[in-house]
């Protein structure tokens, strides 16, 4: 049996499994840190990891403008992304967060159509406006609670984290035929460090006075949590995701963000207590 159709569907589930259990992961790692100093140390440890490897990472592929192109979707993601969706999930319930991310894979055709006039049929349009009606929904219904402060603007956040992990999808296709995906990675980590430092160095600035006491003031929970975002999310989940890219449609790939919610539904409850 030939290998090849089989592996970019389990990187796909690897990548699922990785993303759902990311929004519990970000609610423990809050525990000790401010949103911005999670994605920036989640950042920081992947690079470190990369930067062992990079000199063995191909890097051939290169065309002229891919410098726009790569700029953009480092923009998208790790930057604007984690940036909307570390404050989102300060806001809202993992649970939540991880029901609206099913709406990427309707963006992405919606994105296809708009840039790509790929056909957008009347069936996906209606799942579109259902699925947006269901984050209204959510957000009406959602309360406030402990750990979930203000769930309407948190799911209003992580909307637009969606809009741009949506159009990232779409760019990193365009990418994808020509680059190495652990190329791609180390670029969007690089670039997520040092986008990151500044709002970290504000947000925690007890490291900057007395780092022993801050990280001792830290819980171990937290430690944990920014450890397995950085080494095994960040790393695993956009390397799996790349290389399936490289093979799949994108709107292909991205319907398998679908199965997001499920994981971080799951996760929630069982890690976080979270009500179903």
């Amino acid at each position: 049996m030939n290998e090849r159709p089989l592996t970019p569907y389990l990187c796909l589930a690897g990548a699922v499994m990785l993303w759902g259990t990311s929004f519990a992961a970000m609610k423990y790692a809050l525990l000790g840190f401010s949103p911005l100093g999670v994605v920036f140390l989640r950042m920081v440890l992947a690079s470190a990891l990369l930067a062992c490897v990079w000199g063995r990472v191909p890097k051939a592929g290169r065309r002229r403008g891919d410098l726009a192109w790569l700029g953009l979707m480092c923009l998208l993601q790790p930057c604007l992304y984690f940036l909307l969706e570390g404050n989102a999930v300060a806001l809202t319930t993992s649970a939540q967060a991880g029901m609206i991310s099913s709406l990427v894979p309707l963006l992405v055709a919606a994105g296809a159509w708009a840039f790509l006039r790929e056909a957008l049929s009347g069936r996906m349009l209606a799942g579109l406006g259902l699925s947006l009606g269901g984050v209204v929904w959510l957000s009406l219904g959602g309360a406030a609670e402990h750990g979930a402060p203000n769930p309407a603007l948190g799911n209003l956040l992580e909307l637009l984290a969606m809009c741009c992990a949506s159009g990232y999808m779409l760019v990193l296709k365009h990418l994808s035929n020509r680059y190495d995906s652990w190329h791609l990675t180390g670029l969007q980590v690089f670039a997520g460090a040092l986008f990151f430092l500044p709002g970290a160095l504000l947000g925690e600035p007890a490291w900057l006075h007395d780092p022993k006491a801050a990280c001792a003031a830290v819980p171990v929970e937290a430690w944990l949590a920014v450890a397995y975002l950085g080494a095994v999310v960040t790393l695993g989940a956009f390397g799996l995701y790349h290389r399936a890219v490289a093979t799949l449609a994108s709107a292909q790939a991205a319907a398998s963000i679908n199965l997001v919610p499920l994981v971080a539904v799951f996760a929630g409850w069982l890690l976080l207590g979270e009500a179903l």
